[in-house]
């Protein structure tokens, strides 16, 4: 069975990047840019085990579409990551029902014991 991640991020420096630290792990990724494509996608979607959701968008925020994300059944299970260079909001996205918090840019070196620990179900919140 392989893993499957969403990755919710506007920055597409950001998102090759956690794609490239995932696929060498052997996860399957699907991405959104824009969040004002989520509900076409969400009607798409292949089961996930993972999502990383960045906070900041144009228009919108991360706490936005997770609580959009968490309102779908299928996601009921799924940990959601926070990843993003505000380290400051690791209280408001806790407060919020993140599982996980990493701030950017990702620890190359760290990452593949990070994702083991999330996907195993213990919280992670490192900056």
């Amino acid at each position: 069975m392989s893993l499957h991640a969403l990755i919710v991020d506007d920055n597409v420096s950001n998102v090759e990047a956690l794609q490239a630290l995932l696929h060498r792990e052997d996860i399957a990724c699907t991405t959104l840019i824009s969040p004002i494509d989520l509900p076409e996608l969400l009607e798409t979607l292949e089961p996930v085990d993972i999502v990383f959701l960045d906070l900041e968008f144009p228009n919108d925020n991360g706490f936005d579409i997770l609580e959009h994300l968490q309102a779908d059944p299928r996601m009921a299970d799924v940990p959601f990551v926070a990843y993003t260079v505000h380290i400051s909001e690791q209280n408001e996205a806790r407060q919020a029902g993140f599982h996980s918090f990493l701030g950017k840019p990702l620890d190359v070196h760290k990452f593949p014991e990070q994702l083991r620990r999330i996907l195993s179900g213990e919280r992670v919140w490192e900056i």
